[in-house]
């Protein structure tokens, strides 16, 4: 075996050379050529120069093949055998690529056949007809604790029966049975009294309730509020920064508020926060100011100040000029002073009074007013989730009774004649109808004033109408504000212009206390014809000298305008009346003069009072004709 392989090294090396003596040749067949296409251009010659080095290339492939082999006929073979091998490689990797197709088209059909199919058990779901627990069912349920996932479900299904009613309902259930039922599993599910839960389903439809509700359960982000007064609002987000706070402009419609997504300090007591760079304030503790719209040289008040967010803004707007800060309770007052002091805003007076009792104090002398009312909260839920329970009717009556004293009181203290001011600015943090429509409704029936644009490019126009309540039309330039909606706190803003310093007048009850009194003498008169003429008489003399006594209370009110006037008016009424000597108190003719002395106003007796003395009137009277007719038998 070795001498064997030794002969074919020795044939192999002796073979190496023939492909080389082959190459020169060729190359000196083509030297010719070459000097015949010297003189052409550059691109042939390196065409040229491309295809010399593709034939080198090529001849020592084939020099490397037939080194290999013993003769030609083997080198021949070896070379058939490779082509077949690469048309089998070539076969099998086409055979792998269809196989991968088909395996894809299978899996993309199976895809569109489980879609289909969960495309089906959705509408079937739909379909099917959503039943309403029955009163055994609600009570079994009463009795065990509350089954989420089951009143969750439920919850979704009212909704999606309620949004297309008409297809989805029941047989012989009403939309007040869903609507009665959903009360109860929104009540129970998330924590809501009866009532506050009645009164967001009649304000929204449901799709928007359970939006809102949702809402109410995350908290608002945090903002922040740059104090114009000692920095700007780039160089403070530049400063936070570093510090670590992750944090972006608030918005298009705020130049001064920043809003903080996360951050690695606490943002209550940085350094810039304790050297009164920025203010923690929410995004809708924005709007009443940007409302107001405080000029420079004004006179400002803020009726419900504490604990300063707004105060401070008005300041830094105004560039501090005298601003009035009142806060009724004493321990907010701390709070007040403190951010005043922290926040460097100088000429502004914090006072404690009744904002109700102001206008005896300042007078209208005041060119703008911002009153923050104190309300019941119900737009701070996700803040207060104690509203969800604590609230009741109650509260929001009694809320609103004090905002519209406080709205009349803020009224009174500005001055309509003020070249740059008038204004009036009513906003509370609560979402309930009778804390603001109906607030500003009673305040354009009470004062000389109009409903102006908020200068708010965003928001919700306030409600012209609900249910049986109608409204001012121009309440449409109010804003409210909902969290589902504008991702803050629920908010109501109101903007009043102040045409006058005249009042007007309520309607007086003086006219309408005789119709009543004349009513009650009528109806005492029918029930009792058979008790006698003198007891009609008598109440028909009582009713008349009310009348007179009456008229003269109004003549003397006229009769204050001047003195000169009332001389006149005095002597006038005593000729029209012949004097003193007119009245003949025997029986009862004449009018009485209500002259020659100041008279303090009447306290009308209530209805009760009146018909118990004509009672005790009438028997005496009874008494003494049994007396009579005891004494004659």
């Amino acid at each position: 075996m070795a001498p064997a392989a030794r002969a074919k090294k020795k044939g192999a090396k002796s073979r190496t050379p023939e492909p080389r003596k082959k190459q020169k040749q060729l190359d000196a067949q083509r030297l010719p050529k070459q000097d015949l296409l010297d003189d052409s251009d550059g691109p042939s010659e390196e065409l040229e120069a491309q295809c010399r080095l593709d034939e080198e290339q090529g001849a020592d492939s084939g020099s490397e093949i037939s080194s290999d082999g013993d003769d030609p006929l083997a080198d021949d073979f070896l070379q058939g055998s490779d082509k077949e091998g690469t048309d089998f490689d070539s076969d099998k990797d086409e055979s792998d690529i269809e196989e991968k197709s088909r395996a894809l088209d299978e899996e993309k059909a199976r895809e569109e056949e489980e879609a289909g199919a969960e495309l089906q058990l959705n509408i079937k779901e739909e379909s099917d007809e959503f039943r309403l627990p029955t009163k055994e069912e609600i009570e079994e349920a009463a009795q065990r604790p509350p089954d989420l996932p089951n009143l969750q479900q439920r919850i979704k299904d009212i909704v999606r029966v309620l949004s297309k009613f008409k297809s989805l309902r029941q047989e012989g259930a009403t939309r007040k049975d869903y609507i009665s039922q959903l009360k109860l599993d929104l009540g129970s599910y998330y924590g809501y009294n009866e009532f506050l839960i009645g009164v967001l389903v009649e304000m929204f439809p449901v799709v928007e309730l359970m939006e809102l509700i949702e809402a109410f359960e995350k908290p608002r982000p945090i903002c922040l509020r740059t104090n114009t007064l000692k920095t700007r609002r780039r160089d403070l987000a530049d400063v936070l920064l570093n510090r670590g706070v992750n944090l972006d402009p608030l918005s298009k419609w705020s130049k001064v508020g920043l809003v903080v997504y996360d951050s690695q300090v606490p943002i209550g007591a940085t350094p810039e926060y304790m050297a009164g760079y920025y203010m923690l304030q929410s995004a809708n503790s924005f709007l009443p100011v940007m409302a107001l719209a405080p000029q420079e040289k004004e006179r400002i008040v803020d009726m419900a100040a504490a604990p300063g967010g707004k105060t401070t803004y008005i300041a830094a707007l105004m560039k501090n000029r005298i601003i009035f800060a009142n806060e009724m309770k004493v321990p907010r007052l701390k709070s007040l002073t403190a951010n005043l002091h922290r926040m460097g805003v100088t000429n502004t007076i914090a006072c404690n009074y009744d904002g109700r009792e102001l206008p005896k104090i300042l007078g209208n002398s005041v060119d703008r007013v911002l009153l923050d009312a104190p309300c019941s909260g119900t737009g701070v839920i996700s803040k207060d989730e104690s509203v969800k329970s604590s609230k009741s009717s109650l509260d929001i009556q009694q809320s609103a009774h004090l905002q519209k004293q406080l709205i009349l009181a803020a009224i009174d203290l500005v001055d309509a004649s003020s070249k740059s001011g008038g204004y009036i600015v009513y906003s509370t943090c609560s979402i309930m109808i009778p804390e603001n429509e109906a607030v500003i409704d009673y305040a354009l029936k009470k004062r000389d004033v109009k409903l102006v644009p908020c200068g708010l490019d965003f928001g919700r126009p306030g409600f012209i109408r609900f249910r049986e309540h109608r409204f001012h039309p121009s309440l449409e330039k109010t804003r409210r504000f909902y969290p589902h909606v504008h991702n803050m706190d629920g908010f109501f803003v109101a903007k009043l212009k102040k045409m006058s310093n005249s009042k007007r007048s309520p309607p007086s009850d003086e006219a309408e206390m005789p119709e009543q009194d004349s009513g009650l003498t009528d109806n005492t008169n029918q029930h009792n014809n058979g008790e006698g003429e003198e007891s009609q008489q008598q109440s028909k003399e009582v009713s008349t000298r009310e009348k007179e006594s009456r008229k003269g209370s109004k003549s003397e009110r006229k009769s204050r305008i001047g003195s000169r006037t009332e001389s006149k008016s005095k002597r006038g009424f005593q000729r029209e009346n012949g004097g003193l000597n007119s009245y003949n108190p025997e029986n009862g003719e004449g009018k009485l003069p209500s002259i020659g002395r100041k008279r303090k106003k009447r306290n009308y007796r209530s209805r009760e009072e009146i018909s118990e003395a004509r009672e005790n009137k009438r028997k005496a009277l009874r008494e003494k004709k049994s007396e009579k007719n005891n004494s004659g038998s």
